[in-house]
């Protein structure tokens, strides 16, 4: 039977997680990890394998947490509400993230998917699941009228996917809330309802 672990995982994983998140993968070490976890070297590779490993189980964590917890909590809204509320939380999230870290799995994307193809697939996934939540509402507020789009679909939820990755990568390097704020305006602008057609008199 295996032995119960003497440290709080979840504490663990949370230290594990800021470090990665502050310093990018490359940038972090072993000792890095120890220091910022309090345990051993041995005791990390016993409880999560390696770096790739232990990387690999943050930022599933961190999908799970924040991207897929977003997606379920927006898609009990109308269409048009879930996309503008989804927005909403990545606006509030960038501007409140005072260490300027960015989205670890936007981080991931440009950090270690270049590099490393079973990564490269893993953020893809998840891009994908954003796009498709982004592309089922269109379709919804399209056919019920919330929506007004030049654009089909398809073409309006890979826009607003570009949007959501441009608001991330700007969050890092300008975080400035009028340049953000007019991103998240343009997303509002995008998926305006047509407007009532005027009676002639």
């Amino acid at each position: 039977m295996a032995r119960p672990r003497e440290f709080d995982e979840e504490a663990v994983l949370d230290a594990a997680t800021q470090h990665f998140w502050l310093r990018g993968y490359e940038a972090t070490s072993i000792r890095d990890l120890t220091g910022c976890t309090g345990l051993t070297g041995a005791s990390l590779y016993n409880a999560f394998g390696d770096k790739r490993s232990l990387y690999q189980t943050v930022l599933d964590r961190y999908v799970e947490r924040s991207v897929a917890e977003r997606i379920r909590r927006c898609n009990a809204e109308p269409p048009r509400r879930a996309i503008l509320q989804f927005f909403a939380d990545i606006l509030s999230r960038s501007l409140d993230d005072d260490d300027h870290k960015g989205c670890l799995l936007v981080n991931t994307a440009l950090d270690v998917a270049p590099h490393d193809p079973e990564f490269k697939a893993i953020v893809a996934a998840v891009l994908l699941r954003i796009e498709t939540f982004f592309r089922e509402k269109a379709e919804a507020g399209i056919a019920d009228g919330s929506i007004a789009s030049m654009q089909s679909a398809t073409d309006l939820a890979r826009h607003l996917l570009g949007m959501l990755i441009g608001i991330r990568v700007l969050a890092r390097v300008r975080p400035e809330p009028e340049l953000l704020e007019g991103i998240a305006r343009s997303v509002e602008a995008l998926l305006r309802a047509p407007e009532p057609p005027a009676h002639l008199s």
